[in-house]
């Protein structure tokens, strides 16, 4: 249970018997049966964008936003947010990417949708602290369930392969 370390033993006990039978695969479908539509690099790029005109306008923009292929083999990472600095005369220009696993091309809506809200999170705060996760529950009010229950989507996946 990689993605589970960390929790508390008590709420992990609650987990175990769905493990332990099969069901948790079954358990997180029927919570979220809802799957998105967002398949092209171009939809992710319209529905990232539009998360942040709603809820951070203020924020730097975005030069590219992707589906990356090797994101979670190579570097045991769901999304990444960069930042490309380059000197472009007398001025210092920063380009800001966000790249989120293809794996969640499959994943159901909500779980798309913390992964972007956790990656635009990071455009105002870079580290996992108090703003950072108040930002996160303003622009997501269920965050902390849907990293969670995320998780549990994860570990069901593992155990599947």
């Amino acid at each position: 249970m990689n993605y589970l370390a960390g929790y508390p033993p008590a709420l992990l006990a609650q987990v175990q018997p769905l493990i332990d039978s099969g069901r948790l695969g079954d358990s997180l479908r029927e919570r979220y049966p809802e799957a998105h539509d967002v398949r092209s690099e171009r939809a992710l790029l319209d529905y990232v964008t539009e998360m942040k005109r709603q809820f951070m306008r203020s924020a730097p923009p975005l030069a590219k936003v992707a589906w990356d292929p090797k994101l979670h083999i190579v570097r045991n990472a769901l999304g990444t947010h960069t930042t490309v600095s380059r000197v472009q005369g007398t001025q210092l220009k920063a380009k800001r990417e966000i790249r989120i696993a293809s794996l969640f091309k499959q994943a159901p809506a909500p779980f798309l949708k913390m992964i972007v809200v956790h990656e635009l999170a990071h455009l105002k705060v870079r580290e996992h602290d108090k703003a950072f996760y108040a930002l996160c529950l303003h622009m997501e009010p269920a965050y902390h369930q849907l990293e969670f229950d995320l998780r549990l989507w994860l570990t069901a996946l593992e155990l599947a392969a």
